[in-house]
């Protein structure tokens, strides 16, 4: 989850990923923070994330972003 973490903090330096539920939801990624954050995940860590998993609840949390990565990993 460091990993991720990292690459989140790259992306958006201005927010704690640690607190934050709502990204998405909360209008704090918007989709071309999504789309930069799938190419990071898959050239930085190797993960492919299938375009039917683009989805907001995917992508609202740390959390649910590492148990999205987790579920490709396996």
């Amino acid at each position: 989850m460091d990993e991720l973490k990292k690459i989140l903090e790259d992306l958006r330096p201005d927010i704690d990923f640690d607190t934050a539920e709502n990204l998405v939801d909360g209008n704090v990624f918007d989709s071309f923070d999504i789309i930069t954050l799938v190419a990071k995940i898959s050239e930085e860590m190797g993960v492919e994330i299938n375009v039917d998993d683009i989805l907001p609840e995917n992508f609202n949390s740390l959390k649910a972003i590492a148990e999205l990565v987790d579920k490709y990993r396996k």
